[in-house]
């Protein structure tokens, strides 16, 4: 898959598959930034990409981010559309910062990852009852349902 992209900074490299069994390529920060103990701070990542038609862009934090610098994606994982690809939409990550002391990001390092995964458009069959029985709610395939009276 050719995919179209352009680098804000042309001094960082553009994101690549780390190994050969990579599904994700790494996303680089490309700015330096401090993000204080309970905050929320977006961290642009240096580029823009055309998403092609068929397919989403994923987005998610590196799995040593919150071990290292208590990070986490603020909306668990972001989505990029296929029409986000102008010359203002760079991508940016959104974390937060769930420990007690600043977490620091430099400028180049690897802070996120990122996968194209195939998808379809639903068109909607509305119906008045459904085929199928109730499962039980939330959480009832884990045991978790609440007991009834």
């Amino acid at each position: 898959m050719i995919i179209d992209i352009k680098r804000i900074d042309k001094e960082l490299p553009l994101p690549r598959h780390e190994t050969d069994g990579a599904v994700a390529f790494d996303l680089i920060a490309r700015e330096g930034a401090t993000i204080e103990p309970g905050k929320i701070a977006l961290v642009p990542v240096n580029i823009i990409v055309c998403t092609p038609p068929g397919y989403m862009l994923m987005l998610a934090a590196r799995s040593s981010l919150a071990k290292k610098k208590n990070l986490m994606l603020a909306n668990s994982v972001g989505i990029i559309d296929q029409d986000y690809c102008g010359p203002e939409d760079e991508i940016k990550l959104m974390f937060w910062n769930f420990g007690t002391a600043p977490a620091v990001l430099e400028r180049g390092e690897r802070i996120g990852q990122a996968l194209f995964a195939k998808i379809e458009r639903a068109e909607w069959n509305e119906v008045e009852e459904t085929a199928r029985a109730s499962r039980g709610g939330f959480g009832t395939t884990g045991g978790y349902a609440t007991p009834t009276a």
